[in-house]
C-alpha cells in the first residue's frame, strides 16, 4: 500500500466515527483539482465539532449555525477560508487576505497533503479561536468612509444618473471600483478608466460582473 493509499484508508476510518454530509462526499468525489487534500482536511474540520454542508457550491463548516470556514478550490491551491479570519490572532502567520476589498475573511492555502498534515494543529487551534469569536458575536468594525478618487468624484458630480447608480451599488462594489480607478498613475488614465466603466455602473453591475 502506497503512502497516499495509507492516508486515504486512515482518513476513511476516522470519518466512520463522525457525522458526514453525503453532499460533501459527492463534491470531493467529483473534484478534479484537490480531492486528496480535501479528503485529508475534512476529518480535521469535523474533529473540531463543525457541521458540514454545501453552501455557495462549496464545502462549508459551521458551529451552532454560524459559518466558521469554507473550502475553496483554486487553480494553484486549496484554500480554507475563515469567515472572520481578520479577528484571529494568527500566531503562526499563515492567514492571507483574499484581496484589497476583503475586510473580514482570511484564508490558509494548501498545495499538498503534506502541507495539510503539517498545519493540522494550527488549523485546529485557529478553528477553536474562530468558534470563540463567533460565540462572542464579534464582528469586524465598519469600514472607513470611502474617499473617492478625484476623477471619479468629478464624473459623478457631472452626471446625476451615474452618481445615483454608483451610490446604489453595494459598499463592496463601490470600493472595488474606486480601488481600480485609483490604481492608474496618471490622471488621464484614471479618467479613462472611469469613462470605460460608466455604462457598467449605470447597469448596476460590479467591476467583476458580466
Amino acid at each position: 500500500m502506497g503512502a497516499q493509499q495509507r492516508i486515504t484508508a486512515c482518513t476513511e476510518r476516522t470519518l466512520m466515527a463522525m457525522v458526514v454530509n453525503p453532499e460533501v462526499d459527492t463534491y470531493i468525489q467529483e473534484s478534479e483539482q484537490w480531492p486528496e487534500e480535501m479528503t485529508y482536511l475534512r476529518p480535521i474540520l469535523l474533529g473540531c465539532g463543525l457541521t458540514e454542508e454545501i453552501k455557495w457550491g462549496k464545502p462549508c463548516y459551521s458551529h451552532d449555525g454560524k459559518n466558521i470556514v469554507i473550502v475553496q478550490e483554486m487553480k494553484d491551491s486549496l484554500a480554507l477560508m475563515f469567515f472572520k479570519g481578520a479577528l484571529l490572532n494568527d500566531a503562526e502567520g499563515v492567514l492571507e487576505e483574499q484581496g484589497p476589498n476583503s475586510r473580514s475573511a482570511r484564508r490558509i492555502r494548501f498545495t499538498s497533503v503534506e502541507g495539510v498534515a503539517r498545519l493540522a494543529d494550527t488549523v485546529k487551534a485557529y478553528i477553536k479561536e474562530a468558534i470563540d469569536v463567533a460565540e462572542a458575536g464579534l464582528d469586524v468594525g465598519p469600514p472607513p468612509e470611502l474617499v473617492l478618487v478625484e476623477e471619479l468624484q468629478e464624473r459623478l458630480d457631472q452626471d446625476p444618473a451615474l452618481k445615483a447608480a454608483f451610490e446604489s451599488l453595494t459598499p463592496g462594489r463601490r470600493r472595488e471600483y474606486n480601488l481600480y480607478f485609483s490604481g492608474a498613475k496618471q490622471a488621464s488614465s484614471r479618467a479613462a478608466r472611469v469613462e470605460k466603466y460608466a455604462e457598467k455602473i449605470l447597469d448596476g453591475k460590479g467591476f467583476r460582473d458580466r
